[in-house]
């Protein structure tokens, strides 16, 4: 089996973290599925900020918005929900084959409204109704304000893919939000099979810390971090409360691990793939990270999870004087502002398009 058909085999999904037009255009999303063992895809405001900023894919569709009418947020939503409906259509049959488990794509609501919860919910709704695909996620931040969000879009039935997590206490209190929306779908006599992943972000954590700690400490704390959070997400899987869920007719919310990408050159460059294999988990990559670890990867299928020594190694940290909880803090509040920066940019970038496009069709007309 090639090492993308021995992850999966193993129990965990690879999903890909991007999406370009030119991605679903070339037939390359499509081969990923079909070569790769993709299983999934997401997105956020910078792979859009990127994508849209660095070439001409997306100028005719700007254009035909731009004469309709469209501008601003209300326009990129309607490029996203181009790419993101098309790549679920896409991911469709890896949907029903594996009865909702897999064959999600991602589509984060407004950074802007991460302090706003009630907003925050109204636009999930609005998104997923737009998009009227049923395996299309609607991003949330695991924000403190964006928990009552998570609730209730879960209790009205909203599948939720909760971004921004860093730490197992901050993945513990999203969960805690998903399983409240469940429970009361329970007692509403509604079905509680509200499908929904919590997103844990890695790679960050090794490099905030890079300049801070000794050589021999590089680029573990990232790892030690995803695998605690699966040891948390195993004892709430096997706990009493969650375990009443599943006799309901509720299914796992699945732990994800995102930023998986190696940002250090001097690391392994499939370093947080092979690192945290896991079963009934998703990790969603970058295109090279995919294809490094469709080439040479070699994931660690004999880790049978919980903590696997991950206190000790964030004992270390601890030692070396990271205060792993407020650096958490900081992480998720600086997340947070990079996806409000990016989506700034991404505006101002259609926004320069839209006058640009418009401007050369009245110089030939």
């Amino acid at each position: 089996m090639t090492p993308t058909e021995t992850l999966y085999s193993g129990g965990q999904s690879l999903w890909l973290d991007n999406i370009t037009r030119d991605l679903l255009t070339s037939g390359t999303l499509a081969r990923y599925i079909r070569e790769l063992s993709v299983k999934g895809l997401t997105s956020n405001p910078t792979i859009f900020d990127q994508a849209m900023k660095t070439g001409t894919a997306y100028d005719g569709a700007i254009a035909e918005l731009t004469a309709a009418g469209h501008s601003g947020e209300q326009l990129f939503f309607e490029l996203a929900l181009q790419d993101l409906t098309t790549a679920a259509d896409l991911f469709r049959a890896v949907h029903e084959q594996t009865s909702g488990v897999d064959g999600w794509v991602s589509l984060e609501v407004s950074p802007l409204l991460a302090r706003d919860a009630r907003s925050t919910l109204s636009e999930a709704r609005e998104l997923h109704e737009r998009a009227a695909r049923p395996n299309l996620y609607i991003k949330i931040p695991g924000t403190p304000e964006g928990l009552p969000a998570i609730e209730e879009a879960t209790f009205e039935g909203l599948p939720i893919n909760v971004t921004l997590l860093f730490s197992p206490t901050q993945y513990v209190a999203a969960a805690a939000a998903y399983l409240r929306g469940v429970e009361r779908r329970i007692e509403a006599g509604l079905n509680p099979n509200v499908s929904s992943v919590a997103s844990v972000f890695i790679s960050r954590w090794d490099v905030a810390v890079a300049d801070q700690v000794p050589d021999r400490l590089a680029n573990t704390l990232g790892i030690a971090i995803g695998r605690r959070a699966y040891g948390a997400y195993l004892e709430l899987l096997g706990s009493r409360r969650w375990q009443r869920a599943f006799n309901a007719g509720a299914r796992p919310q699945r732990l994800l691990f995102a930023s998986t990408g190696t940002k250090d050159p001097k690391a392994p460059d499939t370093l947080y793939v092979d690192g945290l294999c896991a079963p009934l988990t998703v990790n969603t990559v970058p295109e090279k990270t995919l294809r490094a670890f469709a080439d040479h990867g070699g994931p660690g299928l004999d880790w049978s999870g919980g903590a696997y020594n991950s206190d000790a190694v964030l004992q270390e940290f601890r030692r070396a004087g990271i205060d792993l909880e407020r650096l958490a803090g900081t992480l998720q509040q600086e997340g947070a502002a990079s996806f409000v920066a990016s989506w700034n940019d991404l505006l101002g970038v259609i926004a320069s398009k839209s006058a640009a496009l418009r401007q050369r069709e009245r110089t030939a007309s």
